[in-house]
C-alpha cells in the first residue's frame, strides 16, 4: 500500500493488519491459562504491529505480513515472560499429573486412562478431570525444562528468532519433531485426533468440540491430559 507520492502508506498497513493481530492473539491464547486475557494480548500485540511498521523496509525483501507476525508475537511472548503468566501452582500440579502418569504407565505397561492417574493422585475422577481444566497444560515445553531454576530470559525469544542458519538448531528440531511423531501415535485415539485437529489443522477447542460432539471444557482436559502424556515420553529428547 503506497501513498500518491509513491511512499508506503503505514496508517492503511497499520488498519489492514489489525486483524492479524487479534487471529495470532487467539491463537495463542488457547494455549495458555485462563488467568490470561485476551484483551491484554490483543494490546501489547498492537504495540509489536506499530513497531514492525516503524522498523519494515521494502528493501528488506520480505512480505509485511510475515515481518508484522513475528514482530506480533514477539512482543507477545515477551510480555507472557514478564508476567510469569502461569503460576508456581500451576506448574506444580502439572509435574504431579506427569509423575503420576508415569509412574503408572511403568507398573501397567501402557497408558493409563483418567480413572488410573487420578487414583494414583490420590484424588476422585471429578476432582482429577478439575485439575486438567485448571492447568491447561498446553505447553509441550516449560521454561523450567531448560534452566536449573524457574528462570531462563532467553527461552522465549529463541523461540521467536530464525534458527534456520543454524544447521544443529535444524537437526535438533527434525529429530524433536520425529520423536513427537511417534509420540503421539502412542496416545489413546480420543486425544490423538484432539491433538492432529489442534496443531494440524489449527482448530480452535470450540471447534474441535464441536466435531468430538463434547464440551470445551472437556476437549481442554483431555488436551491437557495429552500434553501430559507425550512430556512423559519426551523427557530427554
Amino acid at each position: 500500500m503506497y501513498t500518491a507520492k509513491g511512499q508506503l502508506d503505514r496508517d492503511a498497513l497499520f488498519h489492514q493488519h489489525v486483524p492479524l493481530v487479534r487471529r495470532i492473539a487467539h491463537h495463542m491464547i488457547a494455549k495458555l491459562p485462563p488467568n490470561v486475557e485476551l484483551d491484554d494480548l490483543i494490546q501489547v500485540g498492537m504495540i509489536g504491529l506499530n513497531d514492525a511498521l516503524s522498523r519494515y523496509e521494502v528493501a528488506q525483501g520480505v512480505q509485511f505480513e510475515t515481518f508484522a507476525s513475528q514482530r506480533i508475537r514477539g512482543a507477545m511472548l515477551d510480555e507472557l515472560r514478564e508476567g510469569d503468566w502461569m503460576s508456581r501452582s500451576s506448574r506444580k500440579s502439572q509435574k504431579d499429573i506427569e509423575h503420576a502418569l508415569h509412574r503408572v504407565e511403568q507398573r501397567l505397561g501402557r497408558s493409563p486412562i483418567e480413572s488410573e492417574i487420578a487414583a494414583e493422585l490420590g484424588m476422585s475422577l471429578e476432582d482429577y478431570q478439575a485439575l486438567l481444566s485448571k492447568v491447561r497444560g498446553t505447553q509441550l515445553v516449560y521454561l523450567e525444562d531448560f534452566h536449573h531454576d524457574d528462570e531462563d530470559e532467553g527461552f522465549l525469544d529463541r523461540h521467536v528468532a530464525d534458527e534456520g542458519a543454524d544447521p544443529m538448531a535444524v537437526l535438533r528440531d527434525q529429530r524433536l519433531r520425529a520423536s513427537l511423531v511417534e509420540a503421539i501415535k502412542a496416545l489413546p485415539e480420543r486425544e490423538q485426533y484432539i491433538m492432529g485437529m489442534y496443531y494440524e489443522h489449527d482448530m480452535n477447542l470450540k471447534e474441535i468440540a464441536a466435531v468430538l460432539g463434547v464440551t470445551e471444557s472437556r476437549v481442554c482436559q483431555l488436551h491437557s491430559q495429552a500434553i501430559a502424556r507425550l512430556r512423559t515420553k519426551m523427557r530427554g529428547h
